[in-house]
């Protein structure tokens, strides 16, 4: 978690605290909802990003040459909205895959459409087909869980990020 992230979740405590004690129950209840879905969120995309650098390490320990870069702070567009968050970007030769996922941070960036947490891309440099649109929703157990948008909400399983890992290797689609 960066400093920033840290700062934030502690004012966000702090301001519960005081509307609790101030008797504003609304303004608390907003502000846990905000603080619960602001976790969600970092554990969404930290699974995602750490899944594809693992099976990238795996890759790389069978003989691939992946080389691997990863930016906070990343600000992308998703239709007509910003995100603001990571990326994981990996480089095989003259393939490239990134994988894009944040929130709109202030109101200016927009909204994550269809009721999500968090949306993302999964982008093959020069193979616009081979990429994912993700959206990062609550499961009905109240965990995380990444949705494929361009693939009729499919749920995003280990297998599909192996698949878009051979894309990069040796692009099997």
């Amino acid at each position: 978690m960066s400093e920033l992230d840290e700062a934030w979740a502690l004012a966000l405590a702090e301001a519960e605290r005081n509307a609790r004690l101030a008797g504003r129950r609304d303004v608390a209840d907003y502000l846990a909802l905000r603080n619960s879905n602001d976790l969600l969120r970092k554990a969404g995309i930290d699974w995602l990003l750490r899944s594809f650098t693992n099976l990238a390490g795996d890759a790389n320990r069978a003989g691939a040459s992946i080389q691997l870069s990863n930016t906070d702070g990343h600000r992308f567009r998703i239709g007509t909205s910003t995100m603001v968050g990571r990326v994981v970007t990996l480089t095989n030769g003259l393939r490239q895959l990134s994988v894009q996922a944040g929130w709109p941070r202030v109101p200016r960036d927009g909204i994550v459409r269809g009721g999500g947490l968090a949306a993302g891309h999964i982008l093959h440099l020069g193979i616009k087909s081979a990429g994912d649109e993700l959206l990062l929703l609550k499961s009905s157990t109240g965990s995380p869980q990444w949705k494929l948008i361009n693939r009729n909400g499919l749920v995003l399983h280990e297998s599909d990020i192996r698949r878009h890992l051979a894309i990069l290797i040796d692009d099997q689609r």
